[in-house]
């Protein structure tokens, strides 16, 4: 097919059909995100392979996976939507009230869920229409690229040396400290260097390859090795294996009092002199300037200030 003849057929919606067929694989996925039947993407899929003159995506034993030729074309398509959606907005034009902008936060979920529950109520209040949607990281997952193509618009971030490629601004500085068993031995007594060495330790599994925590990164340092007896995938998972147990959890001061209130712990003060955690946005130029994103920066930062960490 001729280019002039493919250039009229392709619109911005077969675009985001490819860009989520390529990455979801997934024909009956991709309907329900876009809320379309599942015969309708189908037929969006069988226009796109006439367009390009290509299967794009070719059926395995483990389900459908994308061609040489889709991979090569998908970091054009993103781009190609997000200059689309730079071109539709306007910035006198945005209202939070009105608007039904899908906002994605990549993040761990080592903040305390008091904060995602403050975003998600001030979200319901200033902008009822919106979506929101929380994308979880792993050390698999390339959350540069996802800002850059659009993917994300904004990742919650500790490391201690954040990508100098992306905007940031702080949303928190907390304490970090030990929580523990509320009848742990050393929950009255406290917790010495000798002790936390000597102690078995519950951990999250790393979100990411590229970068080491301050935690991790403050105790490799100083050559200090703990025993690691226990990994999880979820932060929000190991306070509830400290009951009952020696197991000791080092994390941030506002994440160990949201759990200490509604579980038998006891927040013990790190032996170990850490820095402050850091918690912040990151985001892409490409997305600094655009409204509905300033916006969403905006409420980010209000609901960070509002979490005050509470005092020893």
């Amino acid at each position: 097919m001729s280019a002039r003849r493919s250039d009229e057929l392709l619109d911005t919606y077969l675009l985001k059909v490819f860009s989520l067929l390529v990455a979801e694989r997934s024909v009956s996925r991709v309907a329900l995100k876009l809320n379309q039947s599942q015969p309708a993407v189908s037929v969006a899929l069988k226009r796109l392979r006439e367009i390009f003159g290509d299967p794009l995506l070719v059926r395995e034993k483990g389900g459908m996976v994308p061609t040489e030729k889709a991979l090569s074309l998908l970091p054009h398509a993103r781009g190609a939507l997000a200059e689309v959606e730079q071109m539709l907005v306007q910035p006198e034009a945005f209202d939070p009230h009105s608007s039904r902008h899908d906002f994605r936060i990549g993040s761990p979920d080592y903040l305390a869920p008091l904060f995602m529950g403050s975003v998600s109520a001030r979200l319901r209040r200033q902008a009822p229409h919106a979506r929101l949607s929380m994308h979880a990281l792993g050390p698999d997952f390339d959350f540069e690229r996802s800002l850059a193509e659009g993917e994300l618009d904004v990742v919650i971030g500790n490391w201690p040396e954040p990508p100098d490629r992306m905007h940031l601004s702080v949303l928190l500085e907390d304490e970090i400290v030990c929580l523990v068993a509320a009848d742990h031995p050393l929950a009255a007594k406290g917790l010495g260097l000798d002790d936390y060495r000597r102690a078995v330790h519950v951990v999250p599994m790393p979100y990411s390859v590229s970068q080491r925590g301050v935690i991790d990164a403050v105790l490799a340092a100083n050559r200090i090795e703990r025993d690691e007896r226990v990994v999880v995938q979820s932060f929000n998972l190991a306070p509830y294996l400290l009951p009952g147990t020696d197991l000791v959890f080092t994390t941030s001061r506002h994440f160990a009092a949201f759990y200490a209130r509604l579980l038998p712990l006891a927040i013990v003060a790190s032996p170990v002199a850490f820095p402050p955690m850091r918690f912040y946005q990151l985001w892409h130029q490409r997305s600094h300037h655009a409204p509905a994103q300033r916006w969403l920066r905006g409420l980010l930062g209000e609901c960070g200030r509002r979490l005050q960490p509470a005092q020893p």
